[in-house]
């Protein structure tokens, strides 16, 4: 293929590293000038490519892309919930002619399973009308729920291992507020992210490992009621005293006015109640079996766009799928997304490598049945075994200036329109 531009996406919700796989695609891209023109971002997802607002990434300062891999959450070329569904023709030739309009001949996706799913139709529909374009995925969600339950799609996505470290540490803490404030404040309710699916509440076990406090973990997976929750709360009480109660923002309690995002996902920080104060409220309507009132706080967007918890090992995986992603591109390897395959054996390695966009699309991994314990309120230590590498060992060096977090901060350099202008179908009354 001749020289051609490259232009790189991202929808859906953010992480803690996403931009560290945004910095692994540009820094990979700029290695093969004799096969990559310029680098563009779509601005916010692909509603940007639509628009055709596409920010030239080949005219930022390398510092401020090297700054990037501390640059949390999706501020630096944004992300979309703006889902191309199937019957929107024109919103995909809409995609096409801007592809076509600014010579791209590489399209990036990073994303999530519905994302795959977008590179998937994009690189279907552009074969079909005969333009040149490989396009590939670049996975990322914090909820670990892309790929399949063997574990052989992907192992874990960039993103995971640093929610899972933001909810070690976070339980840690909680615990010393729990022990020494259990006389009037006996149970502690802490509610996180997960809306199905329960990787990011297990994580919380990582800050007890050996199971010395009376810590309890409520996954969606485990079906429980509102009232089987609270017997098992206050069994904990009569034991312990106290609890810490994690619980997933999936956990059914009851209507809670959900509303949902345009790929039909539940927007629970949206919600009109939240099931963590449906918890405490339920807890202390029918009393506790200790004096005093549960208490209970709910954990929203910081999971995802604090820099200061990210895992050094998920920045630099994250870093690492970029990279792999642009190495894609460049053999010619279209319709593939780039993967973290875990190597067998007691020293945790990976190695990057590709798998079908096709297979990963829409795909949905479920937290395992099996590393739920028989009491349904834990997680068992083959959890523990797979999540404790993803965490790793130091504090991520964060840039300060003046006491305030460095980040990247990207010119408003943009790729000249060639179009006319276009509303995508999804928002046309």
């Amino acid at each position: 293929m001749a020289k051609k531009n490259l232009l790189i996406a991202q929808s859906g919700g953010p992480s803690p590293v996403i931009n560290s796989s945004l910095r692994g695609v540009v820094e990979a891209a700029k290695c093969f000038p004799d096969k990559i023109g310029t680098i563009y971002a779509g601005w916010h997802g692909i509603e940007g490519v639509l628009s055709e607002e596409l920010l030239d990434l080949s005219a930022q300062d390398p510092q401020e892309i090297a700054l990037l891999r501390n640059t949390p959450a999706a501020g630096a070329i944004g992300t979309c919930r703006y889902k191309i569904k199937n019957n929107f023709a024109e919103d995909f030739g809409r995609v096409i002619e801007v592809l076509k309009a600014h010579n791209i001949g590489y399209f990036l996706y990073n994303g999530g399973n519905d994302s795959m799913d977008t590179a998937n139709k994009v690189a279907r529909l552009a074969a079909e009308g005969g333009l040149e374009l490989i396009a590939c995925g670049v996975p990322k969600t914090i909820d670990n729920d892309v790929g399949d339950s063997a574990f052989k799609l992907i192992d874990h996505t960039p993103g995971y291992g640093s929610v899972a470290r933001y909810w070690t540490q976070l339980v840690q803490n909680a615990e010393e507020e729990n022990r020494g404030a259990y006389p009037s404040d006996p149970v502690l309710v802490l509610q996180a992210m997960g809306r199905k699916i329960g990787y990011i509440p297990a994580a919380a076990r990582l800050a007890d490992p050996e199971r010395k406090t009376p810590l309890m973990i409520f996954l969606a997976e485990a079906n429980l009621s509102m009232a089987a929750m609270a017997e098992k709360i206050n069994t904990k009480v009569k034991e312990c005293g106290r609890a810490v109660v994690v619980v997933s923002e999936g956990c059914d309690v009851g209507d809670l006015g959900i509303s949902k995002d345009a790929f039909g996902h539940a927007q629970f920080g949206a919600s009109e109640t939240t099931v963590q104060q449906a918890l405490v409220n339920y807890l202390n309507k029918n009393k506790l079996p200790a004096r005093g009132s549960a208490r209970g706080q709910t954990f929203g967007t910081d999971q995802r766009d604090t820099a200061i918890y990210a895992s050094t090992v998920d920045l630099d995986e994250a870093y690492r799928v970029g990279q792999k992603a642009v190495l894609l591109a460049v053999a010619g390897q279209g319709g593939f997304m780039s993967t973290i395959l875990r190597e067998p054996g007691l020293i945790y390695s990976v190695r990057y490598d590709q798998v079908p966009l096709a297979e990963v699309a829409n795909s949905e991994r479920t937290f395992p049945a099996a590393w739920i314990t028989p009491c349904q309120s834990d997680v068992t230590d083959e959890f523990l075994a797979y999540a404790r590498p993803l965490i790793g060992e130091d504090w991520p060096s964060v840039p300060v200036v003046n006491g305030r977090q460095r980040f990247a901060c990207l010119k408003p350099v943009f790729a000249g329109k060639k179009l006319a202008a276009y509303v995508p179908q999804g928002y046309r009354k």
